[in-house]
């Protein structure tokens, strides 16, 4: 991944955008935030427990989520205003990762030493729904900027 080369002028550029645009961008990101969310915990699979579904969440301000299994939003945080993370897995939910991309057979160690596990076949849900909505989310971001930016 990228790097980016002065963050601290592209800090400057972002606290310069109007209230008025930097707005429109959050509420367009908070809506797009809202879908995303409730899309990967509607295609989580719901397991014994539905714990997997219910420890699907959105963090503000870009911050690192404790205990997550998976987050979106890699990478450091330009404007807390304007950054969202969104996260499966939390202190109980410690496997959501295990879900997404499945395990390989192996022995066991610990309690059950020296038996053989199966494996368990991938169940993704985080990422594929990510990538199905990015684009909408990107676009319904970049047209409320625009319009915001036309009626200044």
């Amino acid at each position: 991944m990228a790097r980016l080369q002065n963050r601290e002028a592209a800090l400057r550029k972002l606290a310069a955008i109007p209230p008025a645009v930097r707005s429109a961008a959050k509420q367009a990101l908070a809506q797009s935030a809202d879908e995303l969310t409730e899309a990967i915990r509607n295609a989580a699979p719901q397991g014994k427990t539905g714990k997997l579904k219910k420890s699907v969440a959105q963090t503000w301000g870009g911050g690192k989520v404790r205990y997550s299994s998976l987050a979106g939003n890699v990478g450091e945080a330009g404007d807390p205003d304007l950054s969202v993370r969104i996260s499966a897995g939390n202190s109980e939910v410690r496997y959501a990762h295990l879900v997404e991309f499945g395990t390989a057979p192996h022995i066991n160690g610990g309690l059950f030493a020296g038996t053989e596990h199966p494996g368990t076949t991938a169940q993704p849900f985080f990422y594929p729904t990510y990538r199905k909505l990015r684009r909408r989310a990107r676009s319904r971001i970049s047209r409320a900027v625009t319009k915001a930016i036309k009626q200044l």
